[in-house]
């Protein structure tokens, strides 16, 4: 059995760092991940990093409920806890000593959790990409019961069984391989397994980036957000849907966000300590602490829930705690196993009663070819590693559409000038499905027009297009800051337009849960404004940025402006549309 890589990095940090180091640090949780017997779903056993915990008189707190102390196990900053699944539910936890209270972060029972390699155990690959040496994933055919047969194989392969997402009858392999000609040639043995639909290998590294992109100063007076109606919304949901004596109900909606962490020091996030729950519905974050504000994590997070004139963002479910019925903003990776990883906390997520998904990520092909012409040189995955993860991005949203129909999953373009709806070249934006949305970027123009003309924004550069994808959303947002009062630096790309759909589609749910993803798509169409130029239904030197607007989206009117163009994200609008939606129903 290979030493636990999390427990080795933790005591070796713990022991360079002298006693009153670790007293005067805050409480912060920076590490969740599951550790023991991956498999084992009666007991659970959970490895935490916490820092600024002391040796003694702390508590951790599991739903506010406050966990055993003989049920858990502490020494220099990490924390192993053992829960029994059926005396508990996922919920936020965090810990407390002394008057603090950490961050508290999201630990799910459900039995998806898979392992990343560490830097021992990954090598560059023909193309020069980072790509697991021993572990892979096997997604079992549905005949056969996944957890009995990936036993079997590991048997026959003399391999270990170390991680599993069974709802998709996926499970995860530790093979005997040292180099990647045994790895390959195990894998094309697997592959040839009657049992076996397809053969997952990872290639990522294990601090790999996610889709991301800085760029210049953004347009004054928050105009990059006003393209969208971002402040108009908001104030229509606190002005038609007060929480006391309004006619209509909302509805608390769980979001999760596929990111890693979240700066808990930064003033966006400050107030989000301990128990979020206490004194009424509001929005609340559960993640991991980032050390720094600027992370990808803490950007996308802070347009669903940064607090207001704080530290640099404004998250938009945030605006709505006057009269919002409280939503909880779930950030969780599971771990660092790239794209496996992703799906693994996604299904956890969804079962945990998620029901948005936000995926700012996204990968291509090798040889993906952008609209000049040119090969994609960024977050690129080979030929063989784009077939598994089509496999299990495929087994995955079949799983939603059968087991969980109402659940939607929102996904950024991708920042390579290229073409997102394309399978083979781009996941998972190219999949074809009610259940997910994609959405490109755009940035304010130059042009003195009203807000809603075709001209006040422009498609940003990198945003990838086509028919595939669903709306436009600003991509420029301001990231978090260290100070409170201070202007944040500019990020751009589609993975902060991502958010700006999914936290309107969390706030068009609690008006109306029973809105279905297809109800949902229709709304956000109806309301869009449009950008661009008229193309006819047909792409023109590759400009056609979004799916063109149809008559049936504006009345059936076919000399309706709008149609022909590319849609645009109108917030207040949408919000409308689904009032005015239950209002009908009624």
């Amino acid at each position: 059995m290979k030493q636990n890589y999390l427990s080795g990095l933790v005591l070796a940090m713990a022991a360079a760092m002298p006693a009153s180091a670790l007293s005067a640090q805050p409480l912060r949780v920076e590490q969740l991940q599951r550790c023991g017997d991956r498999l084992q779903a009666e007991v659970q056993e959970f490895c935490l990093r916490v820092t600024g915990l002391g040796d003694s008189g702390w508590q951790a707190r599991l739903n506010g409920t406050p966990l055993k102390q003989q049920a858990m196990e502490y020494q220099d900053g990490q924390v192993r806890i053992q829960v029994k699944a059926a005396e508990a539910e996922s919920g936020p936890l965090w810990f407390e000593q002394d008057g603090q209270a950490s961050n508290p972060i999201w630990l799910s029972l459900n039995s998806s959790h898979v392992v990343a390699a560490t830097d021992q155990e990954v090598v560059k690959n023909m193309d020069g990409l980072t790509t697991y040496v021993d572990l892979i994933s096997v997604i079992i055919e549905e005949s056969h019961n996944g957890a009995k047969e990936s036993r079997r194989l590991a048997e026959k392969y003399g391999a270990q069984v170390v991680g599993a997402i069974p709802p998709l009858n996926t499970y995860q392999l530790r093979l005997p391989a040292t180099n990647l000609d045994e790895r390959d040639a195990l894998v094309l043995r697997l592959g040839s397994e009657v049992s076996v639909d397809a053969v997952v290998i990872e290639e990522s590294g294990a601090e790999e980036s996610v889709e991301s992109e800085t760029a210049r100063e953004p347009a004054a007076d928050d105009e990059e957000w006003a393209s969208n109606r971002f402040l108009d919304a908001v104030n229509f949901y606190q002005r038609r849907l007060p929480r006391e004596g309004g006619d209509i109900e909302t509805h608390p909606i769980r979001i999760g966000v596929i990111e890693r962490d979240v700066d808990f020091d930064s003033p966006d996030f400050a107030d989000y300590l301990g128990d979020c729950r206490s004194g009424g519905p509001r929005t609340c974050v559960y993640a991991r602490d980032a050390d720094q504000p600027d992370g990808h994590g803490t950007t996308v997070a802070g347009v669903f829930a940064a607090a207001w004139n704080g530290g640099g963002n404004s998250g938009f479910l945030r605006g709505l705690d006057k009269v919002g019925p409280g939503f909880e903003v779930i950030v969780e990776r599971n771990s660092d196993a790239g794209i496996t990883a992703n799906i693994a906390a996604s299904v956890n997520l969804v079962e945990d009663g998620v029901r948005v998904l936000n995926w700012s990520w996204g990968i291509h092909r090798v040889g993906a070819i952008d609209i000049n012409g040119k090969e994609v040189d960024s977050l690129v995955r080979s030929g063989i590693a784009m077939s598994g993860y089509e496999e299990l991005l495929e087994e995955f949203f079949l799983w939603l559409r059968r087991e969980h129909p109402g659940v939607v999953v929102v996904n950024s373009a991708g920042n390579a000038s290229s073409y997102s709806g394309r399978d083979e070249y781009r996941l998972p934006s190219s999949f074809v499905t009610d259940q997910l949305f994609v959405v490109g970027g755009h940035e304010r123009s130059d042009k003195d027009v009203a807000v809603d003309d075709p001209e006040y924004a422009i498609k940003r550069s990198a945003s990838n297009i086509d028919m595939r994808v669903d709306v436009t959303a600003a991509a420029c947002v301001l990231g978090s800051t260290k100070e409170k009062g201070q202007r944040g630096d500019v990020h751009c790309g589609t993975s902060y337009a991502t958010p700006l759909v999914a936290g309107l589609l969390a706030a068009m749910m609690s008006i109306d849960p029973e809105l279905e993803p297809e109800q949902l798509r229709m709304l956000l169409r109806r309301s869009a404004m449009t950008i661009g130029e008229e193309y006819d239904f047909e792409p023109v030197e590759a400009d056609d940025l979004t799916a063109p607007i149809l008559p049936s989206e504006r009345a059936n009117d076919l000399n309706h402006p709008d149609v022909g163009r590319s849609a645009r994200l109108d917030m207040y609008k949408a919000l409308d549309l689904a009032v005015q939606s239950l209002e009908r129903v009624r």
